[in-house]
């Protein structure tokens, strides 16, 4: 485990500086990045596209993991979060690219809504800064 202090970066959010939050936190061995959309800026990328916005949203939570030297084959956690039930095998097909040979824990959820309505997946990870497995 390393010893280094909490260190936090941001992503360029709209809501980091009004909301108070970093893209991502690394504390002890893990690296946490927070709920990651399709948008850039004040673009959002893939709308009506749910394969498109979590490619897009994975990548955008990679390059936040990066910033600690990590990349995909860190990643041990995954969350997607999806406003409609039938964007679930789109959404699987983008995590399956990505993920698809690391194969981290994870929970796909269903969920009532997102902060703007042309979202329709939000993705989190969780990845590991110590030795990693073969």
């Amino acid at each position: 485990m390393t010893s280094e202090p909490v260190r936090r970066v941001r992503g360029g959010s709209p809501w980091e500086e009004s909301f108070g939050i970093a893209r991502a936190v690394a504390a002890g061995d893990r690296v946490l990045v927070g709920g990651t959309t399709a948008f850039r800026g004040s673009a959002l990328y893939g709308e009506g596209d749910p394969y498109e916005q979590a490619r897009v949203a994975f990548a955008g939570a990679l390059e936040a993991i990066a910033e600690f030297g990590l990349g995909p084959e860190s990643v041990v956690r995954t969350r997607m979060y999806l406003s409609h039930q039938r964007d679930v095998d789109e959404v699987g097909r983008a995590h399956k690219e990505i993920f698809g040979q690391v194969r981290p824990v994870t929970t796909l959820l269903v969920v009532e809504g997102f902060v703007d309505p042309r979202i329709l997946v939000e993705v989190e990870l969780e990845a590991y800064r110590g030795a990693v497995e073969q």
